[in-house]
């Protein structure tokens, strides 16, 4: 490989065993070596042959990153919902979510670039120049104890996990080192996505901006988010009912 290869790739997977899912699959994708010779390339893989990369190594805070995805199916639907098009009036034969002309006698086909029903959504996409505001470390076990101190930022030290109470919607809670980006992420919950580092060289004022969080809200995303920690909302509500019947099970 050293004296013949031009190009050297390793094969990574996931480690599902980390995620509480249900599925027991890894995913494999084939990532390029960049950077270096060829034998440094090769010394790099061998070295690295079966052992995990925290995403602490692979990207840091402050930085750009361009995300690929597929983004969440919709399935079939018509030219209103699918391209916008404006609905004819009220009493048009037919229908009145439709295109009215979808083109000349001739050219006698349609154009591609009519508007027309089909498949809206469950696309591949990529998203270029997302920042990085915290690149964060799961929970640790530190003197026997769990640290789930995540969430805090040197203006609020409040002892709290970056997840909000009662959990991410529709994903549960985040355990293992995780990224906090700004802006959108293509795709359903739960659904892979793959980051990469940017391809074009940054030099806008947002993309070199040194970003300090003061605050993360970790109130409820289900309800009202009136309380940031369990602690807070048990010091403002008092005992509740099921405090007790739990406090009276417990002494049985």
């Amino acid at each position: 490989m050293k004296k013949y290869c031009k190009v050297i790739r390793v094969i990574v997977h996931t480690q599902m065993k980390l995620m509480n899912q249900r599925q027991k699959k890894a995913h494999i994708m084939e990532v390029q070596l960049n950077g270096g010779s060829i034998s440094d390339k090769i010394d790099w893989a061998k070295e690295k042959l079966e052992k995990p990369h925290p995403v602490s190594e692979v990207f840091s805070q402050d930085e750009m990153l361009d995300i690929i995805g597929v983004t969440k199916g919709r399935g079939f639907k018509g030219v209103t919902c699918r391209w916008g098009v404006k609905k004819l009036p009220r009493k048009t034969h037919k229908g009145l979510r439709k295109v009215a002309c979808i083109g000349a006698w001739h050219p006698a086909r349609v154009g591609y670039g009519v508007a027309r029903a089909g498949q809206k959504g469950y696309h591949h996409r990529t998203e270029i120049n997302k920042k990085v505001y915290r690149v964060g470390q799961g929970y640790v076990m530190k003197d026997g104890k769990l640290v789930k101190n995540n969430g805090s930022t040197e203006y609020d030290l409040t002892d709290k996990s970056i997840n909000p109470m009662g959990g991410f919607p529709h994903y549960g809670e985040v355990k293992n080192d995780f990224l906090m980006i700004k802006g959108c992420v293509v795709g359903s919950k739960k659904r892979v996505i793959t980051l990469r580092k940017s391809l074009c060289v940054q030099s806008s004022r947002r993309s070199l901006e040194k970003v300090n969080l003061k605050f993360i809200d970790t109130t409820s995303k289900f309800g009202h988010g009136r309380f940031q920690t369990h602690e807070e909302k048990r010091a403002f509500m008092g005992p509740l009912k099921k405090d007790k019947i739990k406090e009276e099970q417990a002494a049985q």
